[in-house]
């Protein structure tokens, strides 16, 4: 996957909620759902995420398994019911202590 003018639509959006020594927090919030999305973007701007091996620059200094990404909320159609979902999910405690480690640095 890549940033390509030739390549299919995908749009994401992001806010700084946060910046560290090295790092920086952010909320991101896609309209399309191309595969790797964010994660290819937030490289492509300069932004790789913690973790990732495939698209950053392999910054890994807490040795975590994944990426230092964390959907917060979910809402689509349910594909049977057509019910609309929404799901909300606590920042894993790993994400947690990440956090409070940059703003003490």
């Amino acid at each position: 996957m890549a940033v390509n003018k030739n390549g299919k639509n995908a749009i994401t959006h992001f806010k700084v909620i946060e910046r560290y020594n090295k790092y920086t927090l952010l909320e991101v919030k896609i309209e399309t759902g191309r595969t790797h999305q964010i994660r290819v973007h937030l490289t492509e701007i300069g932004y790789p995420i913690v973790g990732d091996t495939v698209y950053s620059n392999g910054k890994n200094e807490w040795n975590i398994q994944g990426q230092c990404l964390h959907a917060k909320s979910l809402k689509f159609k349910h594909p049977i019911t057509g019910e609309e979902m929404f799901i909300e999910a606590p920042l894993p405690e790993y994400f947690k202590k990440i956090i409070e480690e940059l703003g003490t640095c």
